[in-house]
């Protein structure tokens, strides 16, 4: 039996590159399992991975949200509660999408980390690939000012030198799931 839009909620985890999104994600996916809480980590990425993307649409926005919207369909209606999604959410009317895409109400969650913190994680990720890490070093320093003035967030979680259960735990924690009683 599928889960309705009051039983289910959704968290959503964005931030700049490089900041652990998806790593924080399946972090609470499994604090979730553990708990015995029906759930799904959907990382946006994958939803939207289709070469090549249109000019106009670079980062495959449109087949993004058509692919959350019948994925995170699927999921609720195999009794998923929680999900949980990965992803970068830019301006308001983003925000608005996915939660129409999701259907229920999201709350968000960024992820916020110093260059230094990024730099050394992007460094080791693309080692050997010199264009990509200058690609995506110079998107982080965009975005952050992007997310920066949309403040589309509704808390924010510091990621400095933290290990992923101590982020995740944040989150779990900012969102209020830690004080929500079990299955």
């Amino acid at each position: 039996m599928g889960a309705s839009q009051t039983d289910c909620t959704a968290l959503f985890v964005s931030g700049t590159v490089g900041v652990g999104k998806t790593s924080a994600a399946s972090a609470v996916g499994a604090w979730l399992a553990e708990r015995g809480v029906p759930h799904a980590v959907i990382d946006l990425d994958s939803l939207r991975r289709c070469w090549p993307s249109p000019p106009s649409d670079p980062f495959n926005s449109a087949i993004e949200l058509v692919n959350l919207r019948c994925v995170a369909r699927t999921y609720r209606s195999h009794g998923a509660r929680r999900l949980v999604i990965a992803g970068v959410i830019e301006r308001p009317s983003a925000r608005l999408a996915y939660e129409e895409a999701i259907g229920v109400p999201l709350t968000v969650c960024r992820l916020r980390a110093d260059f230094h913190v990024v730099s050394g994680r992007l460094a080791q990720r693309h080692d050997g690939d010199e264009a990509s890490l200058t690609w995506h070093l110079g998107r982080f320093a965009q975005l952050d000012k992007i997310l920066e003035l949309a403040a589309l967030e509704d808390f924010t979680v510091d990621v400095g030198e933290a290990g992923i259960p101590g982020v995740a735990a944040a989150i779990i924690q900012g969102a209020g799931w830690d004080r929500e009683p079990g299955p």
